[in-house]
């Protein structure tokens, strides 16, 4: 069983565009930008525990001799737009085609979260990381955050102003995005926010062209999973213990049992094994599907898994097996080959908020391969790489 999407790679070889990430985090948006062609040179990440991660794991997914390192581990609010460029760059200028990703932590903006916005420790990272690109003024951003900022009014002030701050210099557009609808078996809508230089658009893009004003960027879109939500008839519950049947006419890969359902050989993988001992006696009682709880939730084998979202009271718990998903089924559920492993020596709550910060690597591709697209007029020739 394949994990990854496939796509046919190029023969004719495009130059790496090189990137610079943000918020790096586990690395999943990292890696579907790698994965299509660009290049991650400078990477920023304060969380201690994710910086092991991201660097054990990466070692072992590349094979390197040298371990990958995180470029900086200072909070971006406190690194100035001059030391990123001179670690990005050296003393050399930089390249007329680069730019930036990241993902600003997103608890202060989650419906389900304190709801503290931009006055909170983490919202008001948002700010500076859009101060880091007015600085740095890639060819090309990507802005990466929950959809609670812009359904909530106040975010969506925010929100606004944020852009306002970015429109003098960049074209944007904006888009919400949801795994599900691009074969992940993950309800995980989120918002997406696109920035090229004007210079760049009115130098590269035709204005006669099919692009339009307001709908310029390319955003991917697969008709295999479009409304997915709301198109298949999705099972409810059924009592745990059960053997309910599987539906017919339901793509299997958005079914949380095409990700995890080999059990036996998921547990001789790296983190196959690794989770929490279950000790309440609702890992018995709650019923397969029941995910409309606060706290736990009994995945459906033959539905999509909420958010990936492992923290605080919510708990996700395994459709047939009286315990919390492993380490590998979560990864399982992001799009994570299993080449990607995390160290032994990490606690478990610090893995599940590492993989639930992330973005699905499937989705990431897509969001990358549109970026590819428009910056080199390629559009149907992209130098994809299989982590598989």
């Amino acid at each position: 069983m394949s994990y990854i999407p496939t796509t046919s790679i190029s023969s004719t070889v495009i130059p790496s565009i090189p990137i610079l990430s943000f918020f790096t985090g586990a690395g999943f948006l990292d890696l579907g930008f790698k994965q299509v062609g660009f290049q991650p040179i400078w990477s920023n990440e304060a969380n201690p525990f994710f910086v092991r991660g991201f660097e054990y794991a990466m070692s072992q997914l590349f094979k390197t001799a040298d371990s990958i390192k995180i470029t900086n581990t200072t909070s971006i609010a406190d690194i100035t737009s001059d030391q990123i460029r001179y670690e990005a760059f050296g003393a050399q200028s930089p390249p007329d085609i680069f730019g930036i990703i990241g993902g600003p932590p997103c608890p202060d903006f989650s419906i389900g979260g304190k709801n503290r916005g931009h006055e909170g420790d983490n919202g008001k990272l948002s700010l500076v990381y859009i101060q880091q690109i007015l600085a740095l003024q890639p060819t090309f951003f990507v802005f990466e955050n929950v959809p609670g900022l812009i359904s909530t009014k106040k975010h969506r002030v925010f929100f606004e102003r944020l852009k306002s701050l970015l429109s003098p210099k960049y074209t944007l557009s904006m888009r919400v995005l949801n795994a599900l609808e691009f074969g992940v078996a993950q309800d995980r809508p989120r918002v997406f926010l696109i920035g090229i230089l004007h210079e760049w658009m009115n130098a590269h893009v035709d204005q006669h062209s099919s692009i339009s004003q307001d709908d310029w960027f390319p955003w991917p879109t697969d008709p295999r999973y479009n409304d997915a939500k709301n198109r298949f008839l999705w099972p409810t519950t059924s009592p745990f213990g059960s053997e309910p049947d599987q539906p017919i006419g339901i793509p299997s890969e958005l079914m949380v049992n095409h990700w995890i359902g080999d059990t036996n050989s998921l547990t001789q993988l790296p983190n196959g094994g690794e989770t929490f001992t279950p000790h309440s006696d609702k890992f018995m009682r709650i019923a397969e599907g029941d995910v409309w709880s606060r706290s736990f939730r009994r995945l459906h084998r033959w539905r999509y898994s909420p958010t990936v979202a492992y923290g605080n009271n919510e708990v996700h718990l395994h459709p047939i097996y009286p315990r919390r998903l492993t380490v590998r089924e979560a990864l399982r559920l992001q799009s994570i080959p299993d080449t990607y492993v995390l160290p032994s020596n990490i606690a478990l709550t610090h893995k599940f908020k590492m993989i639930s910060n992330g973005v699905p690597l499937i989705l990431a591709q897509k969001v990358a391969e549109a970026c590819w697209k428009l910056l080199t007029g390629q559009t149907d020739k992209v130098n994809q790489k299989n982590y598989a």
